[in-house]
């Protein structure tokens, strides 16, 4: 496996392994959300998320690296920096479900940490959810060293 900067022909690739690797991610949200609420979010999060991912891809301010493997995109890492508060954000990161549980995950945020730490920031925040689909994310950033803030976020539909 190797790491590589993204292309603007590998979109369709990147964003098709994303659907596949966000799919139990979304049905758990859905899960543990008030329904109407989850609707109000995600009419279609197939939609939402596609357009998220090409907007991620396509922006100025984020830089975006995919993982290969034997010539097939398995993962992607997207982030941004942000110089005055010396803060590097890893935006967006997804691994082909065919692929996780290989430290692909763990190999594209390491890299994006690295690649944060020569861009001069001090301080990496990554953001992921609580419910049992984020599971797996959640002990990739807790196993790299990343400490979590508790935050509560509440939602009622009106």
């Amino acid at each position: 496996m190797r790491i590589e900067p993204y292309e603007t022909h590998q979109l369709d690739a990147v964003i098709c392994l994303s659907l596949r690797a966000w799919t139990p991610v979304f049905d758990s949200i859905q899960k543990v959300m008030d329904f109407e609420v989850y609707r109000e979010f995600y009419p279609d999060w197939r939609v939402s998320q596609q357009k998220a991912v090409k907007g991620v891809c396509g922006a100025e301010d984020t830089n975006v690296w995919v993982a290969i493997n034997a010539d097939s995109i398995v993962g992607f890492v997207a982030v941004k920096l942000d110089s005055e508060t010396s803060m590097g954000e890893i935006y967006m990161v997804a691994v082909d479900p065919d692929f996780q549980g290989h430290g692909i995950g763990s190999a594209l945020t390491q890299f994006a940490l690295d690649w944060m730490k020569d861009a001069g920031m001090s301080v990496a925040m990554v953001e992921t959810g609580g419910d049992p689909g984020h599971a797996p994310a959640r002990r990739t950033y807790e196993k790299l060293g990343f400490g979590l803030l508790p935050i509560a976020r509440y939602f009622k539909k009106l």
